[in-house]
């Protein structure tokens, strides 16, 4: 079992982590949006479209109208004429083949169509034509002369007559007229004999048609853009007002300044805010604990390293002025008794305040339990430091794995054994019980020393606390031996408990519970 892995920076300092969720959030919606307004060009290719079509219509209608004319007798020519463009609401103007009009529908009878005045259409009509004209600019689209009327009635004014005559074929010319709706022209050639006829159409249906696509289009983008924003802005909301309570209280908490500071939960929230802010709350009340506990210990620290440098400043004061020998020699024991006791309670200290910096860098291992208690055992058995009555090992097991840091955890049983054997009367044993199942690995330390009250169970596990046996000399513990065998245990995610004896007996049991090695 290894600890998890630090996880990578989630953002490399470019531009776009520095904006706000709320600004991003509405970037992204918004540019979604944007794409969707780009089917505004798409309109520009329905308009050509339509454009091709009614060029293919016209060039059928110039085509078929010429074919008309070449049939009948002269005389009946501009009657055939008027019926045409009053039936097709077209111009029709025939030229011969100098260039010279012959007729023209408009003059003959009623025209079949009127250009509009802008000036006589409503403000929105003329918003409608600056966007034509915006569309055009963005697009690129080639420029399209205005459809103008001259006074000469010649063919010298349209280009496209001479072009037919000389193609002896149809010819398309587009104009613009003063609403900027599309004006096509087709010149066609009439016969043999150089006579050309040229059609006229005001397609303002294909303007209108674009348009209402175009408002149609503009319509749903801004419905949608509003429906974006406001859900982006809710959205947000939600997301960015919690996160901004947190930020609040996490700057409360890092200034230090109120000691009471309350990082909201959520519980309502079930989502990852909701799990973050739980997580926030629970990580400042741990800071908040472990701050407090850092404070309590330094001043204990402070309390117990204080009473044997006072006991020894008061020896070496004392010293210079005592004559008699054996007074001296008392001095100087008591003075070596405390520098004894602050090596002592330097090294345990020492050793309290880096464990959980050096427990949380380790990878665990499967350590078997019950080999390492029994190991531990013997070596004490060889320096004789189990007392007169010995320690037992008791164990139903071959094995018994538990993950966690071997050295740190015979750490935890020699502080165990070392506690019990002090409190112990000689001859009497020390017993040690192993039991495992599927889930934990539970190792319990017997005495028969004058067992804990109730009362105290939970303090001796408190830093510099101790119950001394009776008769041991003061200054032998620092007091720290249980604290960090728990600080260990817990470290494993186990625990460490006081109790009393299971079989009825004075004495104490202390219970350590780790979790079973799995091999998931």
């Amino acid at each position: 079992m290894t600890d998890p892995q630090p996880m990578p920076p989630l953002s490399g300092g470019k531009w776009p982590w520095r904006t706000s969720l709320t600004a991003r959030i509405l970037a992204v919606n918004i540019i979604a949006l944007a794409l969707l307004a780009g089917s505004l060009f798409y309109i520009d290719s329905y308009r050509k479209e339509l454009l091709a079509e009614r060029f293919i219509l016209a060039t059928a209608e110039a085509q078929i109208a010429a074919e008309a004319l070449a049939g009948i007798r002269p005389e009946d020519v501009k009657e055939k004429l008027v019926r045409i463009g009053a039936g097709q609401d077209l111009r029709l103007r025939l030229y011969d083949a100098d260039g010279v009009l012959v007729a023209d529908t408009f003059e003959l009878g009623d025209p079949g169509f009127t250009f509009v005045d802008p000036a006589s259409e409503s403000w929105l009509q003329d918003a409608a034509r600056l966007i034509d004209q915006g569309m055009d600019l963005m697009l690129g689209a080639a420029p399209i002369p205005d459809y103008v009327d001259p006074e000469d009635t010649s063919a010298d004014h349209w280009p496209e007559i001479a072009e037919a005559a000389a193609s002896d074929s149809t010819v398309i010319f587009q104009r613009r007229a003063p609403d900027r709706t599309p004006v096509i022209n087709a010149a066609t050639p009439i016969g043999d004999k150089g006579a050309v006829l040229m059609t006229t159409r005001n397609a303002r249906d294909i303007t209108e048609n674009v348009r209402d696509a175009r408002q149609t289009l503009v319509i749903i983008v801004g419905a949608a853009l509003i429906i974006s924003v406001l859900l982006s802005l809710f959205l947000a909301r939600t997301i960015v007002q919690p996160l901004r309570v947190l930020v609040r209280a996490a700057v409360r908490v890092r200034s230090g300044r109120d000691r009471q500071v309350i990082v909201p939960r959520l519980p309502d929230r079930r989502d990852e805010i909701g799990l973050l802010a739980r997580a926030t709350s629970d990580m400042s009340a741990a800071l908040r604990q472990r701050i407090d506990a850092v404070e309590s210990f330094a001043a204990d620290v402070s309390h117990e390293l204080k009473n044997p440098l006072t006991s020894l400043r008061s020896a070496l004061e004392s010293l210079p002025r005592v004559e008699d020998p054996d007074l001296r020699t008392q001095l100087i024991d008591v003075a070596r008794q405390d520098v004894g006791r602050i090596d002592r309670l330097v090294t345990e200290i020492a050793e309290a305040s880096r464990i959980d910096a050096e427990l949380s860098r380790t990878d665990f291992e499967r350590v078997d339990v019950a080999a390492l208690i029994r190991a531990l055992v013997s070596e004490r058995d060889s320096r004789g430091v189990n007392g007169s009555g010995g320690v037992t090992v008791e164990s139903r097991l071959a094995f018994a794995y538990a993950p966690g840091d071997p050295s740190r955890l015979e750490r935890v049983f020699h502080n165990l054994i070392d506690n019990a054997v002090s409190f112990s009367p000689p001859e009497q044993p020390i017993e040690i019980a192993i039991e495992s199942d599927a889930e934990s690995v539970e190792i319990s330390v017997s005495d028969h020393g004058p067992g804990i009250p109730e009362t105290a169970r939970e303090r001796v596990f408190e830093r510099f606390h101790s119950l001394r046996p009776a008769g041991e000399e003061f200054g032998q513990h620092s007091g720290l031996g249980l604290a960090i065998a728990r600080t260990i245990v817990e470290a494993h995610s186990g625990t460490l408990t006081a109790t009393a004896r299971t079989d009825g007996l004075n004495g104490a049991r202390l219970v350590v519970s780790l979790p079973a090695w799995s091999d998931d």
